[in-house]
């Protein structure tokens, strides 16, 4: 009787543990089923496979995601977002501006979530239905690294061009100014008012803050500005490795893959709370510090251990 008993239990054990077993096959076959994600990529470039790889090992586990490539044409990417539109895609992602720009057009009630977009609200990239990440780095933690690295940093140039930068200038002159450093911004209108306005600068300043501005920076005027920084023995302080290799002293900048990545974990967020999408675009959280240790001797500065254990890669 006792063994009819526990075989009995047993049995039942071994039937509890199938269902539980069961249901978790169901739950994933469930979540596959509901998690289906569209990439819409605004072109097929190095970069944007860079940040699409990082988004898909971050983003939600079991999701099928289906790729679009605009090539491009933004009204190509309209014709595809309508497409979009009409499927059971569960979120569409879009790598780039002109995906961005074509979804926020086209797609009213879907979630949409942007990256590898440089200034999302001056592109008004701002819908119920829409959020993403920001490729490029907070002016604030910007001014905290150079303080790290230049302590007695206190007066520091740049130039701009009023209708791309006007406004990001302005922040800047007010985020340095918490940290006791003076920003002294120039005007630009074209690559040909670089000279005479660096010149100007120079007089005036301790170090040169390059901000991405297409009329300022050229494949010409790039070794120009980091040449004649280097002959008055002025750091510059640069926003991409290229810009450390060529000859910029220090450069804060975002690896593609964390934008994917950083990408990724707000997707996962939003289809967990059902739809619930945060306002205001977000950082991304890990920075990357490159230092030109050549250009360091050259200028007769040295860093310590601790300023060192910042830096992710030297040239």
């Amino acid at each position: 009787m006792m063994k009819t008993i526990g075989h009995i239990d047993r049995l039942f054990r071994a039937m509890a543990g199938l269902g539980l077993l069961l249901s978790l096959c169901a739950l994933c076959v469930s979540e596959s089923a509901a998690m289906d994600i569209a990439i819409l990529q605004s072109s097929n470039i190095p970069a944007y496979r860079e940040a699409v790889a990082g988004l898909k090992a971050t983003g939600p586990i079991g999701a099928i995601y289906t790729e679009y490539d605009l090539q491009g044409d933004l009204e190509l990417g309209k014709k595809l977002a309508r497409k979009l539109r009409a499927s059971n895609t569960s979120l569409v992602v879009a790598v780039g501006l002109k995906a961005a720009l074509a979804a926020k057009v086209e797609i009213v009630d879907i979630p949409i979530v942007y990256m590898m977009v440089l200034d999302p609200l001056k592109h008004q990239l701002t819908a119920a239905n829409m959020t993403g990440t920001v490729l490029e780095v907070p002016l604030d933690r910007q001014v905290k690294i150079m303080r790290i690295f230049l302590p007695t940093l206190h007066r520091v140039g740049t130039l701009y061009d009023p209708a791309k930068n006007g406004s990001r200038v302005k922040n800047a002159v007010e985020q340095a100014g918490m940290f006791d450093m003076h920003v002294n911004g120039l005007p630009v209108e074209s690559e040909k008012d670089v000279p005479q306005q660096l010149r100007t600068l120079f007089q005036d300043v301790e170090a040169l803050w390059l901000m991405p501005d297409s009329a300022v920076l050229t494949h010409e005027s790039i070794p120009f500005i980091l040449e004649s920084a280097l002959a008055r023995r002025i750091p510059v302080i640069g926003f991409s490795p290229e810009l450390t290799r060529l000859g910029a002293l220090l450069s804060i900048s975002i690896e593609y893959g964390d934008v994917g990545r950083d990408t990724g974990l707000l997707v996962k967020r939003i289809l967990d709370r059902e739809g619930l999408l945060p306002l205001n675009p977000l950082p991304i959280e890990r920075l990357k510090i490159t230092v030109n240790l050549k250009t360091a001797r050259f200028l007769d500065m040295t860093f310590t251990r601790e300023q060192m254990s910042l830096v992710d890669e030297t040239y």
